[in-house]
């Protein structure tokens, strides 16, 4: 079968024929239908982001993954071929979280292996292409924004980065009530996205009336909450400074990069937080599919294109260089 595959000690990635895995116990095979890319996917094939439970060199990537059930392992119950279903980012190995397409085989490939407990059906009247990038594009911002922030309604919050993710989660904080959604990005694209998708407003980080306008925004109390989707230090530095007494700062977008707080002082005296965030949890994914089927929220404005699954270089070169400003691409095999 084809397979999208990184070399993560030479850094060579390349969509190549490799053996079909077949289920195990308590496992169940797929057949791909569609996979998201990820920033997280192009920042690993550029080494920014290594794996750190990965047995050997090798990984087929993709953490987004959706298709069928063709072939079910010993041991397995409640699920059977030919089901619909969507496979969770990652996993749980004792204490340790591995993640899908990072640590183990993700779903760059015709056929991925997934064992039963991260496997979800999804109804018939959801998309694979919708589907596939739940798990992480839209669990993680949910996520991050129910559990680890803990967003309450009618507070104003920032959102750094509307891509991938941070366009979700402008989407997601209207749904439980945030006011203002304050949506900062650097490309105008980027910025109208964020208005469409239900900010009140969408600022560029280098206007240099910045300040003033959330102040302005936010009857000069400042944000009760802040988002970095970004993983860059300047936005960091950014949003701490915009936040109110007692506001918190969330972490969501990786870097390897310092954290520098620009007033240590300022930051103490109004108790200030920051909270580091990865990822989501099982439930995060089944309370979105919940709210799909309820017609809470859809995400068809998500899927950028579809490209063929032995194109995967070409759609993880569009994502980089933002081509057409993607919030998904989605490899169909």
């Amino acid at each position: 079968m084809l397979a999208g595959r990184l070399n993560v000690s030479t850094g060579k990635f390349a969509v190549e024929e490799v053996d079909e895995p077949h289920a195990g116990p308590g496992q169940v095979r797929i057949a791909v239908r569609a996979a998201g890319v990820c920033l997280s996917d192009v920042h690993l094939i550029q080494g920014m982001l290594k794996p750190l439970h990965l047995d050997g060199d090798s990984v087929t990537l993709g953490h987004e993954t959706a298709g069928v059930i063709d072939e079910v392992g010993p041991g397995v119950t409640g699920l059977t071929v030919g089901e619909r279903v969507l496979l969770q980012a990652g996993e749980l190995a004792g204490p340790t979280v591995l993640t899908r397409g990072v640590d183990y085989d993700g779903g760059w490939a015709q056929f991925a292996v997934a064992t039963a407990g991260t496997v979800v059906p999804i109804p018939d009247t959801l998309s694979f292409e919708q589907a596939c990038f739940i798990p992480d594009a839209v669990s993680t911002p949910w996520a991050a924004i129910t559990t680890t922030a803990a967003v309450q309604p009618a507070r104003a919050v920032g959102v750094w980065g509307v891509g991938g993710l941070g366009a979700h989660a402008v989407q997601l904080l209207r749904v439980i009530g945030a006011a203002p959604i304050i949506a900062v990005d650097p490309l105008p694209g980027a910025r109208e996205r964020a208005l469409q998708f239900g900010a009140d407003l969408a600022l560029d980080p280098g206007d240099p009336e910045f300040g003033s306008l959330v102040a302005e925004a936010t009857g000069g109390v400042g944000l009760a909450h802040a988002f970095d989707f970004a993983g860059v230090g300047a936005v960091r530095s950014q949003a701490a400074r915009t936040l109110s007494k007692g506001g918190r700062l969330t972490l969501v977008g990786l870097t390897d990069q310092p954290l520098t707080i620009p007033d240590g002082t300022r930051f103490s005296y109004l108790e200030q937080e920051i909270r580091g965030h990865y990822g989501s949890g099982p439930e995060h994914v089944l309370e979105l599919l919940s709210l799909v089927a309820l017609n809470r929220v859809e995400f068809s404005r998500s899927v950028s294109g579809t490209v063929p699954l032995a194109q995967a270089a070409d759609a993880v070169r569009q994502l980089d260089e933002k081509q057409g400003n993607p919030i998904r691409l989605i490899l169909v095999p």
